[in-house]
């Protein structure tokens, strides 16, 4: 006897509502990447994306391997070309980041706690 998929129904309604949810969040750095060329050509000649940056871009974008990782910036050790479209589309991306983040809240100082308590 055939098992019967009762959650296929569900499932239908749940597939476009997590699409929807994923493209709402911001994209990543890793879908402006380049394409590269693969080693050997074949018929379809599909082209994939890169594994991450290089070293060279992340130094001339300012950054080094640990910031990239904090900002979830894929980190290919094993590249040493640096594309200028690459450190490009890194810079653009961190100063986004930069002006997203939010500020953080002061703290109060004496004077403003004593203004504030006679009020």
């Amino acid at each position: 006897m055939q098992a019967k998929r009762f959650e296929a129904c569900a499932e239908k309604v749940r597939a476009p509502r997590r699409l929807d949810q994923a493209s709402a969040k911001e994209p990543k750095v890793s879908s402006k990447m380049h394409h590269i060329k693969p080693q050997i050509l074949k018929p379809d000649g599909k082209q994939r994306s890169g594994r991450g940056f290089s070293l060279e871009e992340l130094k001339k974008a300012g950054l080094n391997i640990a910031e990239a990782r904090k900002l979830e910036i894929p980190v290919d050790k094993r590249r040493k070309t640096a594309h200028e479209q690459n450190v490009n589309s890194l810079m653009a991306y961190v100063e986004k980041k930069k002006a997203e983040a939010k500020p953080k809240a002061k703290l109060a100082t004496q004077s403003q706690l004593k203004k504030k308590a006679k009020s």
